[in-house]
């Protein structure tokens, strides 16, 4: 068992847990560790708590200090010179004539290396790019190409309900979207209307698909064939999200409703499945 505490390194990424050690660290301290990036500052976001070994990367590191108003100095002049780096990388990126785009620049906090993040469609040769980077800024460079997913993250937007993009506000990561999410939810498959900023599926089709999976594999399909109490009919209308079914009767020209509840509770028997 170990002793941690949760650190963010950007405004909605990934939780990395540190040994605090005898620090009075608290959530919403700003603190500097050490990382396999090297030194570096974040803020914590959840107080000690104690985690198995199967939470944590070992060997754990330690939290070496809370944040100064020095630390806090740096991290102010590292993101001003990282914005003149951005400006300059875009220029060569020109004169270099690559297909690429420049994403967000990022200045480790002991500046011992400058992060460049770029899209681009394929492979890009950028040998030539980085010998004049690093014969300008005079330390290590990095370039890294990311997709359009996390392209929108470091980006920011409001997506199509109106409110500021998940992925940039609060997912920590991003998980598996699919088209099934879409049809099992009875929603439009028209592109536009069910993908985000990024061009892919949004992700919150994935929040309500577990309530969805579960209601479906307790109710039967559209146009699935039942015995009922009432007689034979057939399912016409399924509404997941209000667990409510409609059953057309057959030769008697009415519409039975069932709730889930009461349906999982009727004498009510699938006898024939149409595709």
């Amino acid at each position: 068992m170990f002793n941690v505490v949760g650190i963010r390194f950007k405004k909605a990424g990934k939780v990395y847990y540190f040994d605090p050690g005898d620090l009075a660290v608290e959530k919403g301290h700003a603190v500097i560790v050490e990382t396999t990036r090297g030194i570096e500052y974040g803020q914590v976001v959840t107080n000690r708590k104690v985690v198995g070994e199967h939470d944590v990367v070992l060997p754990l590191k330690k939290v070496i200090r809370i944040a100064d108003q020095k630390d806090h100095m740096t991290v102010s002049e590292n993101k001003i010179a990282a914005k003149e780096a951005h400006e300059i990388c875009t220029k060569k990126i020109f004169e270099h004539q690559l297909d690429m785009k420049l994403v967000d620049v990022e200045y480790t906090f002991d500046r011992n290396k400058i992060i460049f993040y770029f899209t681009a469609d394929g492979r890009v040769d950028f040998r030539e790019l980085v010998k004049d980077l690093a014969s300008i800024f005079r330390t290590r460079i990095e370039l890294r190409q990311i997709g359009v997913r996390d392209e929108a993250k470091m980006l920011g937007g409001i997506g199509p309900c109106g409110r500021m993009l998940c992925c940039s506000t609060f997912l920590g990561d991003f998980e598996p979207v699919s088209i099934k999410m879409a049809k099992d939810q009875n929603l439009s498959l028209n592109p536009t209307k069910i993908s985000g900023l990024c061009g892919r599926l949004m992700c919150c089709l994935k929040y309500e698909n577990d309530e969805y999976e579960q209601a479906k594999e307790a109710l039967p399909d559209i146009e699935e064939t039942v015995k009922t109490p009432y007689g034979i009919g057939k399912v016409t209308g399924l509404n997941i999200l209000e667990r409510i079914l409609q059953i057309e009767l057959k030769g008697q020209g009415r519409v039975i409703e069932y709730t889930m509840e009461e349906f999982l509770n009727a004498d009510v028997v699938s006898i024939q499945s149409t595709d």
